[in-house]
């Protein structure tokens, strides 16, 4: 979710050299598989939305907490060499936010057709969610997410509707997970490594994305009973530069394997370019898989 590390990003970086350059890219086609955007009321007058969510207003409070609308998110993939980036709003509890978002959402994709694949994001535990989710796919959405479920059965029962439909059609289903160990933050919440193996279980043959590497839940695919259940599992990079060392891609390339690894910035919270140079140290197979193969293939784009 934008704000996985809330603390305030950093100022956007260029690109390093000899990893695509300023206004390049580590790998040609980049595909930016997590990127956040939000209407202009919402970013104009961010306190207004502060009391109607509590999970938005423990990220968003701070002022300094970044935001992008359609626009800026295009600007800097113009800047940062991003061919494609998929994009959605965030995990309200209200449906009506949801709505509200989705449809800023489907308006941008239809700005910038090619550029922008949108997500949808519901409340599952609210009735609509799978009307919402259903009108969303119609139009053209990719997909699901990123939701942010909590790590009990009854959060985890609480997506059937929202799985059954996107395995109909074939669609994946992003969700925030983060690791269990390490420092405290605002956004760091209790679905981690053991809640992600339960949903995995309990909706086989749904595409899952994790974001986040799945809050470390990659280096359990070394175990073959747990390789199976997360057969359908795929991992994406957002907040990586925050909370790992560059080593980090060759450790989820050594375990899960580079086919389930897919680029994401988690922008407006980091820019894409801090990616290129932990990116770059992957072998070039590698690399395109993750940097674009694994999104087109998973989003269906």
């Amino acid at each position: 979710m934008s704000g996985t590390h809330r603390e305030p990003a950093d100022p956007a970086a260029p690109a390093p050299e000899g990893r695509g350059g300023p206004g390049g890219s580590v790998e040609p086609h980049l595909v930016d598989a997590h990127v956040h955007i939000f209407p202009p009321e919402i970013v104009r007058d961010r306190a207004a939305f502060l009391p109607r969510d509590r999970r938005f207003a423990e990220l968003n409070t701070d002022p300094r907490a970044r935001m992008a609308t359609a626009e800026e998110v295009v600007a800097e993939m113009d800047r940062t060499g991003v061919a494609l980036s998929v994009v959605f709003g965030f995990p309200f509890a209200n449906q009506g936010l949801c709505r509200l978002v989705n449809d800023y959402v489907l308006d941008a994709a239809g700005r910038w057709p090619g550029r922008l694949a949108g997500l949808a994001c519901v409340a599952p535990r609210e009735a609509g969610a799978a009307v919402e989710l259903e009108r969303c796919l119609d139009a053209g959405m990719h997909g699901c997410g990123e939701l942010a479920p909590g790590d009990g059965p009854a959060d985890i029962a609480a997506l059937a509707d929202v799985a059954g439909l996107l395995r109909e059609r074939g669609l994946p289903l992003l969700l925030h997970a983060n690791e269990p160990v390490g420092h405290a933050y605002p956004g760091k919440h209790a679905f981690g490594p053991r809640a992600g193996v339960e949903c995995a279980a309990a909706y086989p043959g749904l595409n899952i994305v994790y974001a986040h590497l799945g809050g470390g839940l990659f280096l359990y695919e070394a175990m073959p009973e747990l390789r199976a259940t997360l057969a359908d599992v795929y991992y994406d990079t957002a907040a990586v530069p925050y909370l790992y060392s560059t080593g980090i891609y060759q450790a989820a390339e050594a375990t899960a394997g580079a086919q389930k690894v897919i680029f994401g910035s988690d922008f407006a919270l980091l820019s894409p370019a801090r990616y290129f140079e932990g990116l770059g140290e992957l072998g070039p197979e590698a690399r395109a898989a993750v940097c674009s193969g694994n999104a087109r293939k998973v989003y269906k784009l």
